[in-house]
């Protein structure tokens, strides 16, 4: 349970969502527990609406949602590389990497436990085998793990920043300089749930490198390096210097055309947990990207 004093002039929904003992939690979660009685303002339930006067006693008791379980489907998958510790696929834009919330059916997750069946179970029922993760819209190479140990080996690589990640990405404006480094935190953005921000003092360490590898009239044509993997981390840290990733209407750019964004993870360089060699698999670029590119 947690307990807050409510601030005046607040409906009280929206200071749930300033908390930051809540910021894991989606609008609509917290919005559910007002509904069901799980937020008590001087012990009673209250609406979302509730305007707060000041000084009343907030308790909450976050819920859990009902665990979701990955389920084989039939549905096309394309494996770059594999051994017997990992699999490394190409991610199309799309596609959910496994369910959540709003996506059930039809993730990646399904289509690998149905082509591979046992991966590994360490990242729980809903999502086996899945190391890290690629946004919906961005496409390109991710690992997955078959078993246990591979998973172990590969995330302590990701931990200790031994895995190479290398992005493509085309971001508007024209970028100033040759190269460059973003070192800026990222946290959930406080009013959009569904946004990170780098505008906050506080939140996670991140790195972001990019080096210009051609200019545009209005576009620059980036290779983006990662150092860590925190959440919507290039295309917030892009934004943040005022160069959002093209068709990346969340983070504030223009309509281009693209029926998504312009970011595709082109390149992963690891060590195989199964023979200790130094792997690099690449994705090749989306060809609606080269038609977008070849048009500029």
């Amino acid at each position: 349970m947690h307990t807050f004093t409510g601030e005046s002039g607040k409906r009280l929904d929206h200071f749930l969502l300033l908390q930051k003992e809540l910021s894991e939690y989606s609008r609509s979660r917290i919005q559910s527990w007002i509904k069901e009685g799980r937020v008590q303002v001087n012990g009673s339930a209250a609406k979302a609406s509730l305007l707060l006067r000041g000084g009343e006693r907030i308790e909450v008791s976050p819920a859990g949602l009902p665990p979701l379980k990955a389920t084989p489907e039939n549905l096309p998958v394309e494996v770059l590389y594999e051994d017997a510790a990992l699999i490394a696929v190409n991610k199309p834009p799309g596609l959910t990497v496994h369910a959540g919330a709003g996506a059930h059916a039809g993730t990646l997750v399904n289509r690998l436990v149905h082509r591979f069946g046992a991966l590994s179970q360490l990242g729980g029922e809903m999502r086996p085998g899945i190391v890290h993760r690629l946004d919906k819209d961005t496409s390109g190479v991710l690992l997955v793990a078959r078993t246990d140990a591979a998973h172990r080996a590969l995330a302590a690589q990701f931990a200790g920043r031994t895995v190479e990640k290398v992005y493509l990405a085309l971001v508007h404006g024209k970028v100033r300089a040759d190269s460059g480094r973003i070192t800026k935190p990222i946290a959930r953005d406080p009013v959009r749930r569904t946004r990170m921000t780098a505008r906050l003092e506080s939140g996670r360490e991140a790195l972001t490198e990019y080096r210009v590898r051609k200019r545009f009239d209005k576009f620059t044509y980036l290779e983006v390096r990662i150092g860590t993997g925190r959440t919507h981390q290039i295309r917030v840290h892009l934004a943040s210097i005022g160069h959002p990733v093209a068709g990346d209407k969340l983070y504030g750019a223009p309509a281009t055309g693209l029926d998504r964004y312009f970011l595709h993870a082109q390149r992963i360089t690891f060590t195989s947990p199964s023979s200790g060699d130094r792997i690099t698999v690449e994705a090749p670029r989306p060809p609606e990207l080269q038609q977008y590119l070849d048009n500029l």
